[in-house]
């Protein structure tokens, strides 16, 4: 019940300290320009916003962001992200996206992202949403979250000293995000090997990147030097074990982790802390974003202040390329397509508003020092995570 009270006070001062909204109120502007429809993490993250009381229409508020004059409002669905890997729980979302979408665009709405794991819900074009709503552009933001994944992964490298032909782990390579790192890494002169747990959409890959050796058993990789984990799925997840085969000898493992929920989660992370630097990716920060309530509601979603995840920032930067700056012909494009030219746009774009990569954090902490360096080798990772690497 206290869990409750709390959700509902932070709902109700979000709304008194949203200034913005009350002004556009008065002034018959529309109360949101970007929906940001999402599923909750996990149980811990639905506990979070709802409490015990989990809203009757299936999804409910979450955080009030602004960029530069663009309202954008998180819409979260009452539905997690591993009861989205199942038949039922993807029926389910659907039919509570587009509730949501109808729930946005009666409040002004008129872009709309798919964040988190609804990327995929409605298929790879997004076809049946488009035809529901053809007034509304929609867009899965991996444009702007990999354009800024490909900034982190080189800044963390660089930090660690891991010049080029250094050996690079890429986790789900056969997914949008990391098929454009591992492209990104290959072109950068890195050696890249790649882990998955679907041996059909390995095979798939490697015709597409012969160089890459894969991997269906991350225990079977060998030494890298740092991870990139793009993917969630619960096989694909990084466990002491993983950490302690990967790592080289007498040295820490970089983990640059883009998956939400995160890949290296925060109980296995401060499991492997001594012998792992893992920061978060694909994050955006602009000094004209700002979160209603400041830290208190960026914080809740594991966010440092005038940070957002990089597909956020692409909403929200599409909305004001187009009905700020009037860059109309943007809504022709298919921004459920990942490619050279929707990055190269959206950089310009991003470049307007003042997005930028933010600065590396990990659970909301600040990451200050990449020294890979372990003064001292141990195996105090335990005897059960040596012997399962062995």
């Amino acid at each position: 019940m206290f869990a409750a009270i709390r959700v509902a006070l932070w709902r109700a001062l979000s709304h008194l300290a949203d200034w913005r909204g009350h002004w556009r109120y008065l002034t018959g502007r529309p109360a949101i320009d970007v929906a940001i429809i999402t599923n909750v993490r996990d149980e811990a993250e639905r506990h979070l916003f709802w409490g015990a009381l989990r809203p009757r229409s299936g999804h409910g508020d979450g955080a009030r962001i602004y960029l530069n004059g663009v309202a954008g409002r998180i819409r979260g669905l009452d539905v997690t992200a591993a009861e989205l890997m199942t038949r039922q729980g993807r029926l389910r979302a659907r039919g509570l996206f587009m509730d949501a979408v109808a729930w946005s665009r009666a409040r002004g709405a008129r872009v709309v992202l798919l964040a988190a794991s609804t990327k995929r819900l409605f298929g790879r074009d997004g076809a049946a949403l488009k035809a529901a709503f053809p007034d509304m552009l929609f867009t899965i933001g991996d444009n702007g979250t990999a354009l800024l994944l490909c900034h982190d992964v080189q800044r963390a490298l660089d930090a660690a000293g891991l010049a080029h032909g250094a050996r690079v782990l890429v986790i789900g390579p056969y997914g949008i995000l990391g098929g454009e790192v591992t492209r990104y890494l290959l072109a950068k002169g890195y050696r890249v090997a790649g882990f998955g747990v679907t041996r059909a959409l390995l095979d798939e890959f490697g015709k597409r990147f012969p160089a890459v050796a894969l991997h269906d058993d991350v225990l079977k990789v060998g030494k890298v030097d740092a991870v990139i984990a793009c993917t969630h799925s619960v096989g694909a997840k990084l466990d002491d074990a993983a950490v302690a085969s990967l790592r080289q000898e007498g040295r820490k493992l970089l983990v640059v982790d883009v998956a939400e929920p995160a890949n290296l989660d925060e109980t296995t992370f401060a499991a492997c802390r001594p012998w792992v630097v893992r920061q978060d990716a694909g994050n955006a920060y602009s000094p004209l974003l700002s979160f209603v309530l400041g830290g208190l509601s960026s914080g809740m979603l594991k966010l440092a202040h005038r940070t957002v995840f990089g597909c956020f920032a692409e909403a929200l930067t599409l909305h004001h390329a187009i009905y700020r700056e009037q860059q109309y012909l943007r809504l022709k494009e298919d921004w459920f397509d990942v490619n050279d030219a929707n990055m190269s746009v959206l950089g310009e774009a991003f470049r307007s508003v003042g997005v930028t990569v933010a600065e590396p954090h990990c659970f909301g902490e600040p990451v200050r020092d990449f020294d890979l360096t372990l003064a001292t080798e141990t195996r105090s990772l335990g005897p059960r995570s040596e012997r399962r690497a062995a």
